[in-house]
């Protein structure tokens, strides 16, 4: 990456669109969101999986997943965040050249050591072209600077790639508690409410039982929560459904609904209770 890249910062793309660009509106939404989320006991999480639709419809289910954190909030200092490309194609997980990414919360620099160590995998490419436009994950960073102190990140816009090709780039970011892994996926897509709430609930206890075997038409990232997945099984992690609902549940109707789900995952020592799942709302 040339030195002029490293020092520039990637805008945001979608404010005003998926959530509000007024950073007075925006820090307002996010406290009313994760105030009314509900207390989910749990171990400390790992990992996260969270939903990235526009705030009215997914916000109040990612923000059951980003209240786990509040607790956290001076622990977690880097934010290892992937999510499936909907813009651009790409072989494999591509790293921005960017040093920071901007929100109108403000910017979050990248852990760019961590940037270059992964840039030694033959799957990691960079690309400015895939995050530019990209929402899957820019919408999960305002979330992230409400409930966290400072923090670094490391975006991974995940395109065509295994399972074991986004385990192994977890695997070498993996890091103790001061590492959070946050994987940004909606579940099903335009389906008649009955149907994809059946749907969501067979997706849901795929990813209970760490089956890596999701495909894109139970989520539109698959291919992160797959790699999760995998590596959650070799690190003895557990995994909790803190909130299972869609747009029929919030801001949509019910003839054409997209799923959303959040996930907690944590170590199994430090757990319990057992994999408690939530009706759908």
């Amino acid at each position: 990456m040339s030195s002029e890249a490293r020092h520039a910062t990637r805008p945001p793309a979608v404010a005003g669109t998926f959530y509000p660009a007024p950073a007075s509106v925006l820090a307002r939404d996010l406290r009313r969101l994760l105030a009314h989320a509900p207390a989910t006991p749990t171990a400390p999480a790992k990992a996260i999986i969270a939903p990235h639709a526009g705030y009215v419809y997914s916000g109040p289910i990612a923000a059951t997943a980003y209240a786990l954190l509040v607790t956290r909030r001076e622990t977690i200092r880097r934010v290892v965040l992937l999510g499936p490309t909907h813009r651009v194609p790409v072989n494999g997980l591509a790293l921005p050249a960017a040093s920071a990414f901007a929100t109108p919360l403000g910017e979050v620099p990248l852990d760019q050591a961590s940037c270059e160590d992964i840039l030694q995998l033959a799957q990691v490419v960079v690309s400015d072209a895939a995050h530019a436009y990209e929402h899957s994950l820019e919408v999960q960073l305002p979330f992230l600077q409400s409930v966290l102190a400072d923090f670094s990140l490391v975006p991974l816009a995940v395109g065509r790639a295994s399972a074991e090709q986004v385990a192994e780039v977890l695997e070498r970011l993996w890091g103790g508690d001061e590492t959070l892994i946050v994987i940004s996926s909606d579940l099903s897509h335009y389906l008649p409410y009955t149907t994809a709430c059946a749907l969501d609930q067979r997706t849901a206890h795929h990813i209970l039982a760490l089956d890596v075997h999701l495909d894109h038409q139970q989520a539109c990232g698959a291919t992160p929560i797959n790699g999760l997945l995998l590596a959650a099984r070799r690190h003895g992690l557990q995994a909790q459904l803190v909130d299972l609902r869609n747009s029929g549940d919030t801001a949509g109707d019910k003839a054409r609904v997209v799923g959303y789900g959040a996930f907690s995952f944590f170590p199994e020592s430090r757990n319990e209770q057992r994999n408690a799942q939530h009706p759908i709302h």
